[in-house]
């Protein structure tokens, strides 16, 4: 019999996991962590993480780590474009394929809810001004790890049933403070470049859409798919963000220099107009599920929180643009010295 706060995060010890794993563990959930630990040495700042820890990789998941679990929350994959491109194949058989079967083991032991992190960037380059909803809105996915996102979406929604809910987040570029810190996102990198160098360069002409959102408030998202009654969620699927939550590059590199003040902001316009550009309707979860996801982080709270972690770990240029913040630097670098393979598997 399956408790009801026994839960599987894979991807734990992530940029996101390693943020939602203790916010679980302190709403009294069992929380087992399973990750493959790519970035596990990748702390700046000292980090307990969850009781209950597996390493292992999500290709070779063990059925039997399933039992007694009530839901998993889906998080573990190759992050994001580049990392993506880095070995097309990979991210088919990890982002596409490993879920699936995770999905489908899930569903024969008995598990009732899984919760899968998905992507908007299966949207691609949109060819409207409108915003984007969930069903209606073309999938025009331009990367292996976009198309694999909506690939995985389509599959694991097929085995949803009364006793099998599945629900699908696709959250916004993310941003915001974690143990695991990502500075290859938009925000986090804005807020470092300023508080780094004094000064914020962006090589297009500024115009350019990108919705994002806290990762916190990326993690209440995840929480509301395991809390909100399964007659709501079960088989939707839901653009994670905030009120007015979509902002012009122009926009979010004002609020990063807002956030350090002094520091200088130069549009070199080299780039011309960035062609990946959308915008994205937030309506359906700030309606469907407001009384379970209340999002409370905007650009400025969170520009404020960058700068205080980044002067409590004292963050330096090269630690943000090295392989501490960007995560395929970080695999290459395991791939140079014999840790991984090139499948992303240990060499040892």
């Amino acid at each position: 019999m399956a408790d009801r706060k026994r839960i599987l995060l894979t991807g734990d010890r992530g940029y996101v996991g390693s943020v939602l794993g203790p916010l679980l563990e302190e709403r009294g959930y069992e929380v087992i962590g399973f990750d493959a630990g790519y970035y596990a040495d990748r702390v700046l700042l000292p980090t307990p993480g969850v009781a209950r820890q597996i390493t292992g990789d999500i290709r070779d998941f063990d059925p039997a780590l399933l039992d007694g679990v009530y839901g998993i929350v889906h998080l573990a994959g190759l992050s994001n474009d580049p990392i993506g491109e880095l070995n097309p194949n990979l991210t088919d058989e990890i982002n596409r394929d490993a879920t699936i079967r995770l999905a489908q083991l899930a569903r024969a032991r008995g598990v009732a809810r899984f919760v899968y992190a998905s992507s908007q960037s299966m949207y691609g380059i949109a060819n409207t001004d409108a915003e984007l909803d969930e069903d209606n809105s073309e999938k025009n996915p331009q990367t292996s790890y976009a198309r694999t996102k909506w690939e995985a979406e389509l599959a694991i929604k097929e085995l949803c049933d009364d006793r099998y809910t599945v629900v699908c987040m696709r959250p916004s570029t993310v941003f915001g403070a974690s143990p695991r810190l990502r500075c290859d996102i938009v925000y986090n990198n804005l807020v470092a470049c300023a508080f780094t160098t004094g000064k914020i360069e962006i090589k297009s002409d500024g115009t350019p859409w990108r919705p994002v959102v806290h990762v916190r408030d990326v993690c209440s998202a995840f929480i509301a798919g395991l809390e909100a009654p399964t007659t709501l969620v079960n088989g939707r699927s839901y653009n994670v963000g905030i009120p007015d939550g979509n902002f012009t590059v122009r926009q979010l590199a004002e609020a990063a220099q807002r956030a350090v003040p002094g520091s200088s902001l130069i549009f070199t316009g080299e780039h011309g107009s960035d062609s990946r550009t959308y915008r994205v309707s937030f309506q359906r979860i700030l309606s469907e599920l407001k009384d379970w996801f209340r999002p409370e982080w905007d650009l400025d709270r969170g520009g404020r929180e960058l700068v205080e972690f980044f002067r409590q770990v004292g963050l330096t240029e090269a630690q943000f643009r090295g392989r501490d913040c960007v995560r395929l630097m970080q695999l290459k670098h395991a791939i140079g010295q014999g840790q991984l393979n090139n499948q992303l598997r240990s060499a040892s």
